[in-house]
């Protein structure tokens, strides 16, 4: 049971972004966000989002780095993938 993050390539609002994704538990990465001081609303769904300047910090408290498509893996993998749903066309 471990907490991922991918690099900080995820560009907005004039920063660059990491995801930061357990494979246990939202519980787990509720916890681990808590320690590393990310607000609540950095939860988005299934991960947190991570500005660059706190990605040493999440490393050095145990965060794994991995590259963005193995962290969608590992999050999918543990059923834990909440993906944002798509927005019906009307017919007729």
């Amino acid at each position: 049971m471990s907490v991922y993050i991918d690099p900080p390539t995820w560009p907005g609002h004039g920063r660059m972004w990491s995801h930061l994704v357990s494979d246990a538990s939202f519980d787990e990465l509720h916890a681990f966000a808590a320690r590393l001081g990310a607000p609540p609303r950095a939860f988005d769904r299934d991960h947190y989002d991570i500005p660059s300047e706190h990605y040493a910090d999440a490393v050095r408290l145990g965060a794994v780095e991995v590259g963005s498509k193995e962290l969608l893996r590992r999050l999918t993998g543990a059923g834990l993938r909440r993906p944002k749903h798509r927005r019906r066309t009307p017919v007729g």
